[in-house]
């Protein structure tokens, strides 16, 4: 996501919406607890076997929830959006309503106070990320995922309106730009070296990146495919969690969407799982600019990371954790300097 300067939306009250979402009762649960997760724009309640996804009330990059209308045009973005992918996980979209009396209800009389989507609820430990961190990833599983990502790019509709040279372009100053918000962490040398970097990289493969825009390779991808993003269901990789808030931030090269999750493998030091990743998509999806372009689309992926974690950093309330998000941060901006500076060594490992 680009731009992460937080904006809440002024007189947007959600206290009452998370109250009630907070309450066992409110799901007809007797006993029991709800469990509640918070991501930069949603929180997220767990609730029995559902799960319950509800938009802050904010503006946040190219994420803008101020307005109800908009958090009810987004819930419904992102349900058509990730059924492409994950059609028994994603249910619906529910209203949370204020009856004339007062109580609040799902789908209930009165007026609509905020919106929701509803998930089906499944163990966090088939979070991929998760099983990165406990050694559970092995490239079969990979090549499992690899053709699950292959064929979903392959089924994704042409945006021939996005993509290209000017976007990688306009992608790179948004980096930049974020970056530079923490030069104090990241060192400004590292900070005008991967410019630099990015800069040289970018003007190798320009022509390349409109041919391809051209030749229907800018598709309505996931544009957020990170390991966080996939899950484990029913025996088979699951993508959920697609970018809903813009068009531009999902209509990329399919490759540029790629390079999420094959960046966070790398940076994990599972290269064997990168590269069994790899080998299966281009064995479904055979492309022969993959070795051109990937360096610089996991360069850029792994900028991302860098100011993401850098922001992260700032607003953990634990020093253990926000010392160990300014040095992730740390190691993935070292990473996409290695990817695209002429003596990296991501340009051989791609080979």
């Amino acid at each position: 996501m680009q731009g992460l300067v937080m904006r809440r939306a002024k007189g947007q009250n959600q206290d009452a919406v998370t109250g009630f979402l907070s309450r066992p009762e409110s799901y007809g649960l007797r006993d029991g607890t709800v469990e509640r997760v918070e991501t930069h724009c949603s929180i997220v309640f767990l609730a029995g076997d559902r799960a319950y996804k509800l938009k802050r009330a904010i503006r946040y990059g190219d994420a803008d929830y101020t307005a109800l209308a908009k958090r009810h045009a987004a819930c419904n973005a992102e349900l058509v959006l990730n059924r492409r992918t994950a059609p028994l996980l994603y249910l619906g979209v529910v209203a949370i309503c204020r009856a004339p009396g007062g109580a609040l209800a799902f789908n209930g009389p009165g007026v609509a106070l905020d919106y929701a989507v509803v998930m089906r609820r499944f163990a966090q430990e088939y979070l991929f990320d998760r099983m990165a961190d406990e050694g559970r990833l092995t490239p079969g599983l990979m090549r499992a995922l690899g053709g699950e990502i292959a064929q979903f790019h392959n089924q994704a509709a042409p945006r021939p309106a996005y993509g290209g040279n000017a976007a990688i372009k306009r992608a790179m100053a948004d980096i930049g730009r974020e970056l530079s918000r923490h030069a104090g962490l990241l060192g400004q040398t590292r900070l005008s070296l991967l410019r630099q970097s990015l800069r040289a990289a970018l003007l190798r493969v320009a022509p390349l990146l409109n041919q391809r825009r051209r030749a229907g390779k800018v598709r309505r991808c996931h544009g957020d495919l990170r390991l966080a993003n996939i899950c484990l269901w029913q025996g088979r990789p699951t993508l959920f969690d697609a970018a809903e808030f813009s068009e531009k931030a999902g209509s990329i090269d399919i490759l540029y969407d790629l390079a999420f999750v094959l960046m966070d493998l790398r940076l994990r030091g599972l290269e064997p799982c990168a590269a069994a990743l790899l080998d299966a998509y281009l064995t479904h999806t055979p492309d022969e600019d993959a070795p051109a372009l990937l360096p610089l689309f996991l360069a850029l992926r792994a900028s991302m990371r860098a100011y993401t974690l850098a922001d992260s950093a700032g607003r953990q309330h634990s020093p253990a954790q926000a010392a160990q998000k300014r040095a992730q941060a740390q190691l993935h901006l070292r990473a996409a300097i290695g990817f695209v500076h002429p003596h990296g060594e991501a340009h051989h490992a791609l080979q």
